[in-house]
């Protein structure tokens, strides 16, 4: 838990400071290009100085799926098995001969 709201206040830090300044810079009336400009810049940011936060919240989610013993969507299983088959077999009139 700790590690995901790290994660979220250090990207809603990393977009308020960024749409702070932009919003400084160029004025009140353009306050949405500020916005989009902040959020591109945010995620672009975010991405590339805080890997090792997400992968721990990656980490601890999965984790905390295996220990709650998820189960098997049956679906899944299935579509799991059809494409199992299905990419056993040759397409029909490729040239095996190859």
């Amino acid at each position: 838990m700790r590690a995901w709201l790290l994660y979220s206040v250090a990207r809603v830090g990393i977009f308020a400071a960024i749409f702070l300044v932009l919003y400084f810079l160029l004025g009140a009336t353009w306050w949405w290009v500020a916005a989009a400009s902040a959020a591109l810049m945010a995620a672009a940011i975010s991405f590339l100085a805080l890997g090792r936060v997400r992968g721990e919240v990656s980490t601890r989610l999965a984790t905390s799926r295996e220990r709650r013993g998820a189960v098997d969507d049956p679906d899944a299983v299935a579509e799991d098995s059809e494409a199992e088959t299905t990419a056993a077999k040759p397409l029909p009139g490729a040239d095996t001969a190859r």
